[in-house]
Parts: structure tokens; sequence; C-alpha cells
């Protein structure tokens, strides 16, 4: 997939600290029939080989995840 033109977001809670953060692009592009892609990466390795690619469902499901908590006791 091509991210060349991605504009990738940081959270709006993010220091410029160098520290741990995660970038997210909205962008046009095609998985599994949807013509929207949501892409995640670490902002210390942009590598483009380490993206994560959502769907918006996939998105969704993540993100509410994530309030609900369910990543929190993860090691």
């Amino acid at each position: 997939m091509d991210l060349t033109n991605a504009e990738w977001r940081k959270a709006r809670r993010s220091a410029d600290n160098g520290g741990d953060c995660v970038e997210v692009a909205v962008m046009d592009g095609t998985k599994e029939g949807h013509t929207r892609i949501y892409a995640m990466r670490d902002s210390k390795n942009p590598d483009p080989n380490k993206v994560l690619i959502f769907t918006p469902t996939e998105w969704d499901a993540f993100r509410l995840g994530i309030k609900d908590g369910e990543f929190d006791d993860l090691t």
C-alpha cells in the first residue's frame, strides 16, 4: 500500500519529548472492500513495512477496545 501522501497525526496529548507516540493517517485506499483506511505507526519507527492498516470497522473495534480497557493488562 502506498503511504507516500499520508498525512500522519499524533494525539493532541502527545508531548514533543521523544516519548512513545503513535501516529494515525486516514486516507483513501482499499482493504476488504472498503474505500477508506486507517493507518497507524510508531512515530519513532516510521518504516512503511511496519504500519498497521485498519478498515473503518476494524478501527472502530480497536478504538472502542482501548476505551473499554481491553489492552490495559498487556505486557
